[in-house]
């Protein structure tokens, strides 16, 4: 390469940016998993986040609007009779021009003149019929003669611009010899597609036509197939904006097309054209018409290209509606959405299918044994650990009380290590931090001797072995009043958190949820995640302790620990046959068998945290009672402040006496 070489670098506009990152799934997978955990399912809460887009992303709603408003706008810019107005400035200028003329010739016969002047001033009224009238007529002036001829090639490269999109401007100060050339490329095509209808063509014979004419067809096809296609759209188009037109209009341009270029000849040649596309394309819309009521007047082939993109607008609106059989994001025609909304459009809706796809063929979503679709373990793991990662922000800002994490005193270390994550809470390893941040400053060209920088991908933390273990059950209550409360989505988004936290940071404990309506039953995270809320009445507390104390009778060797969450006084217990008894307001039996189930699960030391959700005066005298009978705690959180009130309950009852006062964020 020279010195005077040059590279030019410019914008990729080769498709998907290949340098972009990975498309991130986080904000999808918490909205998708937010509307799950409200009752809808994994594909309804899909479509419905691909419909409001992300926070820098629109979503199809967005992008049908801008649809409609284009849509809108081309209609309410435009008119249609551009042609029979600029056709009738160029026979005005004529006849004016003439009658200059005529009355500038002195030698010129006196008879011949009035003739002449009476032809001109007796003129049909219909531009059309002007123009066929005069198409015999000898003019005197050249400047008249030259504005007439226009007329006819006006109207030759308008016809053929309905057809052939761009073939006004090339035909443009055309001569004779380019114009026979157009016609002969007119009947070697309607030969072939003659052939095609017949099947009688080859290959060669598409191959031997685009040879010859290649130059009229920018859009490159490369099959007879693609050419029909693309004729067809247009031509197609060409007969909406004919049907669009009033009956006046429509009668005087189909009387001016017989000058075309001064022969009749080219509109029989785009006749046949027009017969063979609608036989080979019939589900074309032919008859369809558009209501333009704008002041910028179009010409035929402006106005075709302007029918084409109403139909493409109309195809991308169907498109991001998502409402027929089988739709999926693919189907978009991105082309057409950067042709018609611009570049932005496509990278958005590019990113919306990259979601839909990532989402069901990355692991995120999964059919169940119903054939549903469920979010996968994978799914649920992630939006565990990010709802515990608002947990953690929750309890280290509460203000006027101290979070406590597990510190070195609360296990036996194993020696080994693993680098550090938001929320661990095991002490750090100073020497492998301290070490990594070494090798890290060498490797980016630093010296050691200038000081050293912390960075959080240094640190690493000592693992250890919690000297207890905890068998835990988050009772939580789904009568419909959780739902009819709004706590019905806290609620689950605080069993996730504690998931997550119990699977991942304390291995060693064993956690159960268990749910209450008017009736309990055990239940995985997933159930739970995806279950609806049901109209059904009954509190029934009774039956959940019950299996509560079941779950514990399970683990005997560990600390026991339950959490409730709850909304209401209990209505409901189960009987001897089990069938469940419901009344309100609360039946006697039903507290006193309640109770007495509590005070079981009190005799075997377990370790009880109750929150009360509400202000009902009735449920918060119940709820101090039964924690004053097995020396339980009450939390009353707000239901924003739920999931960190159970996951602060967990870690302080887990081993209460190994926490330090330490505060939960590093």
């Amino acid at each position: 390469m020279t010195l005077h070489d040059r590279s030019r670098y410019g914008r990729y506009s080769g498709g998907p940016d290949p340098l972009a990152p990975p498309v991130d799934l986080a904000e999808a997978l918490d909205a998708v998993a937010e509307d799950v955990m409200d009752g809808y399912s994994p594909r309804h809460a899909l479509q419905e986040f691909l419909r409001r887009g992300g926070r820098n992303r629109d979503g199809l709603d967005n992008l049908a609007r801008r649809v409609r408003e284009r849509r809108k706008d081309l209609l309410s810019r435009h008119r249609l009779d551009g042609t029979l107005d600029y056709v009738r400035k160029l026979l005005d200028t004529a006849v004016l021009e003439e009658r200059k003329q005529l009355a500038r010739d002195a030698m010129m016969d006196n008879t011949d003149r009035a003739f002449r002047e009476m032809q001109l001033q007796n003129l049909p009224p219909s531009t059309a019929a002007a123009v066929n009238e005069l198409a015999s007529y000898d003019w005197q002036s050249g400047t008249a003669r030259e504005a007439y001829e226009r007329i006819k090639d006006l109207l030759g490269r308008e016809v053929l611009d309905q057809r052939f999109a761009g073939m006004k401007q090339a035909l443009e100060n055309a001569t004779d010899e380019d114009r026979e050339a157009v016609s002969d490329m007119l009947r070697d095509l309607n030969g072939l597609l003659g052939k095609h209808r017949r099947g009688e063509d080859t290959d060669a014979d598409f191959q031997e036509f685009m040879a010859k004419h290649g130059q009229h067809f920018p859009e490159n096809p490369q099959s007879v197939e693609e050419l029909v296609d693309a004729l067809a759209k247009r031509s197609a188009a060409a007969q909406r904006l004919l049907q669009s037109m009033s009956p006046e209009q429509r009668e005087e341009l189909m009387r001016l097309s017989a000058q075309a270029f001064g022969s009749p000849g080219l509109m029989d040649q785009l006749s046949e054209l027009d017969g063979n596309l609608q036989a080979l394309r019939p589900g074309e819309d032919w008859n369809g018409s558009e209501a333009f009521d704008g002041q910028d007047g179009l010409g035929l082939g402006d106005g075709t290209g302007v029918l084409q993109d109403l139909a493409e607008l109309d195809e991308l609106s169907e498109q991001l509606s998502q409402s027929y059989n089988g739709s999926r994001l693919d189907d978009l025609d991105l082309d057409a959405l950067s042709r018609q909304l611009g570049p932005d459009a496509a990278v958005s809706a590019r990113t919306l299918a990259e979601i839909e796809r990532a989402m069901e063929d990355g692991g995120y979503l999964r059919r169940g044994p119903d054939g549903d679709l469920r979010l996968s373990p994978q799914a649920m793991r992630r939006l565990g650990k990010s709802l515990l990662q608002d947990t953690a922000r929750q309890l280290s800002g509460r203000q006027g009380q101290r979070d406590t994490r597990l510190a070195g005193a609360a296990g036996e270390q194993t020696g080994s290590s693993r680098p550090w994550e938001f929320g661990d809470a095991e002490p750090w390893d100073v020497t492998r931090a301290m070490t990594n941040a070494i090798r890290r400053t060498m490797a980016d060209g630093g010296a050691p001797g200038r000081g050293l920088r912390l960075t959080p991908e240094d640190i690493e933390v000592a693992e250890t072995e919690a000297r207890t273990q905890a068998a835990v059950v988050l009772l939580v209550d789904v009568s419909f009043s959780m739902a009819a409360e709004g706590r019905w989505v806290p609620m689950k988004r605080t069993a996730l958190a504690l998931h997550h936290l119990v699977s991942t940071r304390f291995r060693g404990d064993r956690l159960q949820l268990v749910t209450f309506g008017r009736y309990a039953q055990s239940m995985d995270i997933g159930e739970l995640t995806a279950l609806p809320a049901l109209r059904e009445q009954g509190t029934n507390l009774h039956h959940g302790l019950l299996l509560a104390g079941r779950f514990f009778r399970r683990h005997p060797s560990m600390q026991h620990v339950l959490l409730m969450v709850t909304d209401g006084e209990p209505t409901a217990h189960l009987l001897p046959d089990g069938d469940s008894w419901f009344n309100w307001p609360p039946d006697t039996e039903t507290i006193r068998v309640t109770v007495a189930e509590l005070d079981r699960l009190g005799r075997s030391g377990v370790q009880a945290t109750f929150f009360r959700l509400g202000d009902d005066p009735g449920l918060e005298r119940f709820v101090q009672r039964m924690a004053r009978r097995i020396d339980a705690r009450v939390v009353a959180p707000d239901v924003g402040g739920l999931g960190a009130a159970v996951v602060g309950e967990y870690l302080r009852a887990h081993v209460r006496s190994s926490y330090s006062d330490t505060d939960w964020d590093l």
